[in-house]
């Protein structure tokens, strides 16, 4: 039939999506509060990201950046979006966490406001602050580092394997932490 160029004539099944209700929602307790002066582990910004490789297929990063320091503090790599993805991200910083003091912001994505990442945050006593619905400026300097990976890293090649893309995420991470220069070193390299 391929090859003739025919096609059935049948409806395909359509999929329905079902939004998840989200189990434990916080407020937007950081709200844009951007221009302060923060200590390192004071806020930790968290998401997930998308990224294409080969072919038809996608890995997933999740992250952590303090926002005092604006480094990376934990990361990564997936090839599914799940709450173990973003499971083992915070527990790389586990024992950095300040109880009662440190604010962890993230979206209100599933993994976010699952039972396991609340248990995560009432265990170690973080205040847990969340973007308000389709409010993704709320979580601005995640968004931007999104943006920075992205164009200074993966938009400029075609990867084809997800160790590929691992290895270029993991040297970009390192030299963004240690040697990229920034507005906020007043333009002078790092020593």
């Amino acid at each position: 039939m391929k090859l003739l160029g025919l096609r059935a004539v049948i409806r395909r099944k359509r999929y329905t999506y079902k939004p998840h209700k989200a189990t434990h929602v916080t407020e937007n307790i950081l709200n844009r509060e951007f221009q302060k002066e923060y200590k390192p582990m004071d806020v930790l910004l968290t998401d997930v990201t998308e990224f294409k490789y080969s072919q038809h297929s996608k890995a997933y990063l999740s992250a952590i950046l303090d926002y005092g320091s604006n480094k990376i503090v934990a990361f990564k790599l997936s090839k599914h979006n799940n709450n173990a993805l973003v499971r083992d991200t915070v527990r790389q910083i586990e024992d950095d966490l300040v109880p009662t003091h440190t604010l962890l912001h993230s979206d209100r994505g599933f993994q976010y406001t699952s039972h396991g990442f609340r248990n995560f945050v009432k265990k170690h006593q973080l205040t847990h602050s969340m973007s308000r619905v389709g409010k993704c400026i709320d979580n601005g300097p995640m968004e931007n580092f999104w943006g920075i990976i992205k164009e200074e890293m993966y938009r400029l090649k075609t990867y084809t394997s997800f160790e590929e893309l691992t290895h270029d995420i993991k040297r970009y991470i390192d030299f963004y932490n240690t040697r990229r220069v920034t507005l906020k070193m007043g333009l002078s390299i790092p020593a």
